[in-house]
């Protein structure tokens, strides 16, 4: 997957970085994936970045987004909604007795 990255915008007064972006792919990403890939191509730590949404233009391949980037986790916590922290955590599998 290459996201490729259209605009970042920072804002200083809440500590993120706000960032569009693209991604041509046969299919919709998960929203894990999409966090690994911010995570390295932005050289940031993965718990701090937040996808706020992801859209997939009808018809296309091209998936939009946009996602939030913290300076650090706490304040991200403060200031995400809980329902887009609940979407953005790690699924851990369940494990089978």
């Amino acid at each position: 997957m290459k996201i490729e990255i259209k605009r970042t915008s920072s804002n200083p007064l809440i500590g993120r970085r706000e960032i569009s972006f693209e991604i041509i792919e046969g299919s919709t990403p998960s929203r894990s994936e999409v966090r690994r890939e911010l995570a390295v191509q932005l050289r940031s730590d993965l718990e701090t970045i937040y996808v706020r949404n992801l859209d997939t233009k009808t018809g296309t391949n091209v998936t939009v987004g946009l996602a939030h980037v913290y300076d650090d986790l706490g304040r991200a916590l403060e200031v995400e909604p809980e329902h887009i922290v609940k979407r953005n955590q790690i699924k851990e599998k369940e494990s089978e007795e």
